[in-house]
């Protein structure tokens, strides 16, 4: 099984749209055996920032694998997942409203200048 994944074996991401398998150069596929020695499915968030741009790199050069893998016509060996979602962007809050302290400093400041 090792030496078939070495040979010619694909890294599954989990994308919000779906699966994706990308194909690793051969000197990628013996890290990533190493790198998924362990674990078949590891986040993308636990990664270390190198592991982390690798895969990035992998998926951004955009050697996916055709679909016909992912519909199982030919068992390629997965050498592991990476679940890679895209980082969760914060709710746009509306803008802070001054705290009571601070508008009655601001009104006594105002009332100052006025007199």
């Amino acid at each position: 099984m090792w030496i078939e994944k070495l040979a010619a074996g694909v890294v599954q991401v989990q994308t919000p749209i779906g699966p994706r398998y990308v194909m690793p150069s051969f000197v990628q596929r013996v890290y990533l055996l190493w790198m998924f020695r362990n674990f078949p499915i590891l986040p993308h968030a636990v990664l270390s920032v190198w592991q982390q741009r690798l895969i990035d790199r992998l998926c951004s050069e955009q050697r996916f694998v055709s679909m016909a893998y992912a519909d199982g016509m030919d068992e390629v060996p997965v050498i592991g997942t990476i679940e890679h979602r895209p980082p969760i962007a914060a709710d746009r809050l509306p803008p802070r409203r001054p705290a009571a302290s601070e508008s009655a400093q601001g009104l006594a400041a105002e009332v100052r200048q006025r007199s």
